[in-house]
């Protein structure tokens, strides 16, 4: 009679995240050059195998369009030889920066001598859960490797060709750079249950990041024994001043909105100042005219919509709390920029606001009393992305406050510990 062994016995998501735990310890103590060559392994192998990923994110798509699927949440499937050219450089870019893993965070003698220094080092087992963006596939894999973290990616079912064959070929060109294979892991099935698994798998998994809408993020964060990182929706804000510039403000306006209206820090709502409103919506509701946008308008701003060419319609209160993802973006006229603030506060998803003016008083005034994770003066709520700030591909953009906030590149994926060393030292 064969006997089995408890491995034999747990369910493919628990096998998964043990053979996780033992590659994070192998790979947690590896040199820069060593989690560098792989990555560059990776990228080079995108790239050659380029019609394999196509393939089979071009079955995943037409699964998509047969189900209706919406044309945002295409476009976040959709992967081209561009976008996987785009992804490879991503991943060269990665190695390319420093690794955190060693760094001292801060150190010093203490009085009796012991020297004391906190240093990065990996998380362990990073479980990532994500809707239907392949790109996120590479993009956590790069960086938790380049950090010292094996990861478990549970992307969405509609994503699940295009993922399976990417974790292939990073796991092909990792197993041949002398990195365990079994750091980067597709979870597997494709259930709700090996969601919920993934979940309460504390012990294995050191964390969870979930990445897509309201619903994913909210599931993760409310039924998860694992530790979680919440990154948050985009309900992103553009307040234009009394003092801005209005060509400048139609550009970061019609920018933040138009560029990319799928990702998460695209512009969702239009906050207009009184003082300007009559000079600058009538050029900004034809811009957004031009790119396809959709305005629902509060009844100040209808009022100066007559004449315009852009498609309006009466703003109801759940358009001021929705992450649209597509060409439609809400819009008021406000009486200050304290009122705007006071929108903000009471409707923004903590992620990203934007304020146009020429006022040094104002923008010092915006940046105090927002509290998001970024606020830009007198620039596009596009930029909030690891590439964009120097980080390389990002993990999320964390919304919370606690660990990691904002856009997470490598040193998010570290925690610390403390080395003490002494000669023969003892308490007294």
């Amino acid at each position: 009679m064969t006997t089995l062994s408890p491995y034999d016995s747990m369910s493919p998501v628990t096998q998964a995240a043990y053979r996780a735990k033992a590659a994070a310890a192998d790979l947690a103590p590896l040199p820069r050059v060593t989690k560098d060559d792989a990555l560059l392994a990776i990228a080079d192998a995108l790239e050659v195998r380029t019609s394999e990923i196509v393939e089979a994110n071009a079955r995943d798509v037409a699964k998509a369009r047969a189900a209706g699927t919406g044309d945002a949440l295409v476009d976040r499937l959709t992967l081209t030889p561009e976008r996987v050219r785009a992804i490879a450089a991503d991943v060269r870019h990665v190695a390319a920066l420093p690794d955190p893993v060693g760094e001292v965070v801060r150190g010093s003698t203490l009085p009796n001598g012991l020297d004391l220094r906190q240093v990065r080092v990996p998380l362990g087992v990073v479980g990532i859960i994500y809707e239907a963006r392949p790109n996120v596939t590479v993009d956590a894999a790069a960086l938790c490797l380049k950090s010292g973290n094996a990861v478990l990616l549970r992307g969405s079912a509609s994503a699940y060709e295009s993922n399976t064959a990417l974790v292939r070929v990073i796991r092909d060109a990792v197993g041949g750079s002398g990195l365990p294979a079994d750091a980067v892991q597709l979870v597997p099935g494709e259930s709700r249950e090996s969601v919920h698994e993934l979940m309460r798998a504390r012990g294995l998994v050191d964390v969870l990041i979930p990445r897509g809408g309201a619903s994913l993020i909210r599931t993760v964060v409310t039924e998860s024994t694992v530790p979680v990182i919440e990154t948050g929706t985009g309900n992103c804000h553009v307040y234009v001043d009394a003092d801005a510039d209005i060509d400048m403000a139609v550009d970061i306006l019609v920018n933040s909105k138009a560029q990319r209206p799928s990702v998460c820090n695209a512009a969702e709502t239009l906050l207009v100042h009184q003082d300007i409103a009559a000079d600058f919506l009538p050029r900004a509701l034809d811009a957004l005219a031009d790119a396809g946008v959709t305005v629902h308008a509060d009844e100040r701003v209808m009022a100066y919509a007559k004449e315009s060419r852009a498609t309006v319609v009466p703003a109801t209160p759940d358009d001021w709390d929705t992450e649209y993802l597509s060409y439609d973006i809400a819009a008021a006229v406000v009486d200050s920029l304290d009122k705007a603030v006071a929108h903000i506060r009471l409707w923004s998803s903590g992620h990203t606001e934007a304020i146009v003016t020429s006022s040094q008083q104002a923008a010092r005034r915006f940046t105090q009393l927002v509290d998001s994770t970024t606020v830009a003066v007198n620039a596009s709520t596009r930029f909030p992305d690891g590439g964009q700030f120097g980080f390389g591909a990002e993990i999320g953009i964390s919304t919370q406050k606690l660990h990691a906030r904002g856009p997470m590149g490598l040193p998010e994926l570290t925690s610390t510990k403390y080395i003490v060393t002494g000669d023969g030292h003892i308490r007294r």
